[in-house]
């Protein structure tokens, strides 16, 4: 029997600009553990705002208006948060805030947060895993070789079960491996940490939607 490719359930987050996925090519999804969604909302807008019932295309609206008023400087400007578990899922459509490292410390405080970045532009993929207010490990996607946080190692046997390389790429191959897959293993290690598989079904479903405030 051939073995399931633990990427497979991912690689709709990795596809071409010009192949239409719903979220595009810059996007960060961010899960929380210990928080409720309109906590998760709070967070995110500091206190201004819980958040509305919407599904994800009034998310992406908003999220377009606000990029078309802004030149796409400042990210999408909202956020859509949905429960799953014991965890909540945050879609940050058009923007990266949520890995930024400044940003994720400060949503993580009393809760568990992990959050992974797509960007295909002037950014870079990333990763975080943060508790309590301290990055635990986190990684540019395409480097995970280039570790950092309190404890950059706590991840690596679910890595090395993705196929990740953990030390620096020996040649060109090892290079590419790591660069055309980063995004599908993100989010892989995303599932594999949470519990929670980021699938298309998840855009489905209601969530809560409010702004994300100035940083």
């Amino acid at each position: 029997m051939k073995a399931t490719d633990p990427l497979a359930p991912f690689e709709w987050l990795n596809v071409a600009e010009s192949q239409g996925s719903p979220l595009g090519v810059i996007f960060s999804v961010a899960f929380f553990r210990g928080l409720d969604p309109a906590e998760v909302v709070r967070r995110f807008s500091r206190g201004e705002d819980s958040g509305e019932e919407s599904d994800f295309d009034g998310l992406d609206d908003r999220a377009y208006e606000f990029l078309e008023q802004t030149d796409g400087g400042d990210g999408g400007g909202y956020v859509g948060v949905l429960p799953d578990g014991e965890w909540c899922v945050a879609i940050e459509p058009y923007g990266w805030i949520a890995t930024l490292h400044e940003v994720v410390t400060e949503l993580s405080r009393g809760c568990e947060v992990l959050a992974v970045t797509r960007h295909d532009y002037a950014a870079e993929h990333s990763f975080e895993y943060a508790i309590d207010g301290t990055v635990v490990t986190g990684y540019p996607l395409r480097h995970p070789h280039r570790r950092y946080g309190c404890d950059p190692d706590r991840l690596n046997g679910f890595m090395r079960e993705l196929g990740m390389g953990l030390d620096e790429p020996a040649d060109d191959a090892a290079w590419e491996d790591n660069y055309d897959s980063a995004v599908p293993r993100g989010f892989a290690l995303a599932a594999k940490v949470t519990g929670v598989p980021f699938t298309p079904d998840l855009l489905g479903r209601p969530m809560l939607v409010g702004p994300i405030a100035e940083r």
